[in-house]
């Protein structure tokens, strides 16, 4: 039997009718059409399927909907300002850290996550917060290169802000 469920997903709040079972990733993409939360491993290895909840990295595919009710969920298309890109993924544009683009939404929240808890990581720190994050296609390198250029960039940002 579904339940009725409220999700907060990208500052607007969703009324749902959902199984007691449903998964967000699920619910994200058939429901709200929010296609950019990827499904790869259904297991919440691979980082895919990443979203913010309250500010944290969860896996969306072994998350059920029910137990975010009442928290803020942030997916990918929900983090641009305007028509102006998130930091994070104009580093992502700028140092060619896209390949194939299935792991890019989930890197960028992850990376998103880390620089709102540590605004300076080192490569040590970046490498060990986005190890539950799977590309087979950049073998990282420029990932770690657009941390350090959105580390830059929202430094920037803050300064122009002040």
């Amino acid at each position: 039997m579904k339940r009725i469920i409220e999700l907060n997903v990208n500052g607007i709040v969703h009324e749902l009718a959902v199984e007691p079972n449903a998964v967000l990733a699920d619910v994200l993409r058939e429901d709200l059409r929010l296609v950019g939360v990827k499904k790869g491993c259904d297991d919440g290895d691979c980082g895919a399927c990443s979203v913010l909840c309250d500010g944290k990295v969860i896996p969306s595919c072994t998350t059920l909907a029910c137990e975010v009710e009442g928290k803020k969920i942030v997916t990918i298309e929900g983090v641009k300002q305007g028509d102006q890109l998130h930091p994070v993924q104009q580093a992502f544009v700028d140092c060619f850290a896209v390949q194939c683009g299935f792991c890019t939404p989930g890197m960028i929240l992850a990376i998103i996550a880390l620089l709102d808890e540590n605004p300076d990581p080192t490569e040590e720190e970046m490498r060990d917060y986005l190890r539950g994050n799977i590309c087979r296609c950049t073998g990282y390198t420029k990932i770690i290169d657009a941390v350090n250029e959105a580390k830059e960039l929202l430094k920037q940002q803050k300064e122009g802000q002040a």
